[in-house]
């Protein structure tokens, strides 16, 4: 390759991304707002430091945080260098350590040739540890012990290194113990579990100062990618590697942005990024702020609401393209959350119309049960979607049991239903119970839960399970005659907290459960729409039955934190209320810290927008069976005033002045005056009947054409041609 040819790879960069690949001495910070080339920029640099000679393939460490990214940087560099390249250590931090583990195994007791062993056998030998030391496990659960351990891990403590101010009260206090015993038995067995590839290496390169003066050596460059995104342990490895003598070059490259650090909740420490100085003095700063992504408005908006945070170093997004004028962000305030779900639907089918690809199009929540109601109302409209990054609402694991819990208690019989909930929480049943159960039902021809009855009655359930399911039985019983009387909404509140199903998931500390309780909440939502627990399961099948079509051209639905590093050419941003959007949980839990991060969310989702960007939020939202008024999030507050269209009643809402009220936070609600009495009040909601009137004919997706006979607020009594009278919701049919 020619020297014109070999630097025909800078010619397409700006002035800020040339000078962040070509400073290759020196420890060097990349600030990288969002949708300025950073990985063009991160490719580029390795590009350019193997084209100069500046070093061997194999002298360079990239680190990245998905396979994906490492796939996608590898075939970039050898595009560039139009050959592929060998002997690269490009990869994410766990295979890299992997790799070097392989070699330095013996210095944590390990053969080479160790295994790593996937969660379910983490949590069974853990469960053997539990055991071994007479730890009740139903008490103290193996996943909670394990996220304890996994937690440590990620901050670079053995068993050793634990503190007291470290340590817990899980267990009776033995949980330091049970994880020194747990450490044991994996050296034992010569395996290893995701957490310790990192912790070994970290404890390697601590205790053997040969090797980390190899690793000094032969890594004359390191390059790391979303360095906001690193934990403790992850930090102390690159820390380790890159901190050298002073006569040796601290050639570290992060590249990063501190704005868009949202992942705490899984270890990362946005202080990382903001100390990078002080690890390296005389580091160098190269900000990157030309947006190649959005419009002007958006980035405008961006800036102004991350501009808010104290813990970040300062950058301001402009348009990198000359085509940058573009739409207004939209603020839209409805009456509730349902009004709130049409317009987002309606919105989008009106783009759709228009030619705009569902594919370029998504909304963009800030928790998991919100998706319902977006889901429902574009199964209303027709409208393909998928949920990214997870299941649809009814097909989530924690709704699938409520629902049969739900079933079981309409219908006895429901064997398929009696089947998913007898163990669940557990109960004690297990595979020869519910085959004698199975055994009985068949040959006497009756439902399951008749068989377990008889089976009771009999003396052939005897024990713990017996007990257990015999409390089962008069539980159904006693929620069937709740049914009548106490209605849907409240009987199934109660099955979920009676049966213990609610405890079990408020007792596991994994990640997920927070989601999974939220999801459970908003199944309870869900039921107040419907007048019978009848007519809201012939909704579920309804649901259920419109499977996920085979189009590609579909609308996204997915959370905030699942759309980093995604881009859509419209993006709406429904329920920015208090509470809600910032997390009143993540406020509590981390302070100002927390409100930061939600501030960096929220800046991470309008910064998904490439032309146009909804950001909507409801004056009511129901919990439970109940309305709740609902307050604008503070994050409104903080947009512009240009560039900003405020539509509804969105434009009075943020003239709205209430005395902010006590939050457990140290920080109120920014302080607002009273307006007037009458100014501020918001019009009602717009019923959909006034579509229809006594004798309408319309169409129902499941129960077909159907005349009115009765209007009564959104609830139209209907006789069906094929399906007889039945009670449904206006939104879920249309004129014939």
């Amino acid at each position: 390759m020619g020297p014109d040819a070999a630097h025909d790879y800078l010619s397409g960069l700006n002035d800020e991304q040339r000078l962040a690949v070509q400073t290759t001495e020196g420890p060097l910070l990349v600030l990288a707002g969002a949708g300025t080339g950073k990985t063009r920029v991160l490719t580029t640099r390795f590009a350019h430091i193997l084209l100069t000679r500046r070093a061997f393939p194999g002298q360079v460490l990239a680190v990245t945080f998905t396979n994906k990214a490492a796939r996608e940087m590898r075939e970039r560099i050898g595009h560039m260098l139009n050959e592929p390249v060998e002997g690269l250590w490009l990869g994410t931090f766990h295979a890299l350590c992997a790799r070097m583990l392989r070699r330095h195994a013996e210095h944590v007791g390990l053969a080479s040739n160790f295994n790593i062993i996937d969660t379910d056998d983490q949590l069974r030998l853990l469960k053997q540890v539990m055991e071994a030391a007479r730890l009740d496990t139903k008490r103290w659960a193996p996943p909670a012990m394990m996220a304890i351990i996994q937690r440590w891990k990620d901050r670079g403590l053995t068993p050793a290194r634990i503190t007291p101010a470290e340590d817990t009260d899980f267990a009776g206090g033995h949980a330091i113990q049970l994880y020194a015993d747990y450490q044991a038995r994996l050296r034992a067995l010569n395996v290893a579990d995701f957490g310790d590839l990192m912790l070994h290496m970290v404890e390697i390169l601590r205790a053997q100062p040969d090797i980390l003066a190899d690793y000094h050596r032969r890594f004359r460059y390191i390059l790391v990618d979303e360095y906001q995104d690193t934990n403790t342990i992850q930090y102390l490895w690159l820390r380790l590697l890159a901190q050298r003598p002073q006569n040796q070059p601290q050639n570290i490259c992060c590249v990063g942005d501190d704005d868009q650090s949202i992942y705490s909740w899984r270890g990362a420490e946005v202080e990382n990024i903001l100390r990078f100085e002080r690890d390296f003095p005389g580091a160098r700063v190269i900000k990157l702020e030309a947006n190649y992504r959005s419009t002007a408005p958006i980035l405008a908006a961006a800036a102004s609401l991350i501009s808010h945070n104290e813990g970040r170093h300062g950058k301001t997004l402009r348009p990198g393209r000359t085509n940058a004028e573009g739409e207004a962000i939209q603020i839209v305030s409805l009456w509730d959350s349902e009004e709130e779900a049409r317009m987002v639907a309606e919105r989008a089918d009106r783009l759709h119309r228009q030619g705009e690809k569902l594919s370029q199009m998504a909304v963009l929540v800030r928790a998991g049960f919100q998706t319902r109601a977006f889901e429902e109302r574009f199964i209303v409209l027709g409208l393909p979607y998928r949920v990214v990054g997870g299941l649809r609402f009814y097909e989530r694991a924690e709704i699938r049991d409520a629902i049969a819990y739900a079933r079981l208690v309409q219908q006895p019989a429901d064997d398929l239903a009696f089947e998913r909930i007898v163990n669940t929480p557990r109960r004690g049943v297990g595979d020869t119970t519910l085959r004698l159960l199975h055994e009985t039902a068949r040959a006497q021809d009756i439902p399951l839960t008749e068989a377990t009855a008889r089976l009771i009655a009999s003396g052939s359930l005897k024990g713990k399970v017996g007990t257990a399911l015999a409390t089962l039985l008069t539980q159904l019983a006693t929620w069937r005659e709740a049914l009548p009387r106490d209605g849907h909404v409240l009987t199934l509140q109660a099955v979920l907290d009676e049966s213990g199903y609610t405890a079990m998931w408020q007792a596991d500390k994994s990640a997920e459960a927070p989601g999974r309780l939220e999801n459970l909440k908003e199944f309870i939502r869900a039921l107040a729409d419907f007048d019978t627990l009848a007519g809201f399961l012939d909704h579920v099948s309804l649901v259920m039955e419109n499977e996920e079509r085979s189009e590609t051209d579909r609308i996204s639905l997915m959370t905030m934190h699942g759309a980093k590093g995604l881009e859509f050419d419209t993006v709406f941003l429904p329920g920015w209320e208090e509470g809600l959007f910032p997390s009143q949980r993540s406020m509590d839990e981390s302070g100002l810290k927390g409100l930061e991060e939600e501030r960096r969310l929220a800046y991470v989702g309008i910064t998904r927008a490439r032309h146009r960007a909804i950001i909507s939020h409801a004056a009511n939202r129901r919990i439970y069976a109940n309305w709740q008024s609902s307050i604008p999030s503070r994050f409104l507050d903080e947009l512009p005033d240009r560039g900003v269209e405020r539509q509804g009643s969105a434009q009075i809402e943020r003239e709205r002045r209430i005395q902010a009220p006590v939050f457990s936070t140290a920080f109120p609600l920014t302080a607002r005056k009273p307006k007037p009495a009458g100014e501020w009040e918001m019009p009602a909601r717009q019923l959909q009947t006034a579509r229809f009137e006594v004798g309408s004919r319309v169409f129902h997706e499941k129960f077909g054409p159907g005349t009115v006979r009765a209007i009564e607020d959104d609830r139209l009594d209907i006789d069906f041609d094929k399906s007889g009278s039945k009670r449904v919701l206006d939104r879920f049919v249309e004129p014939a």
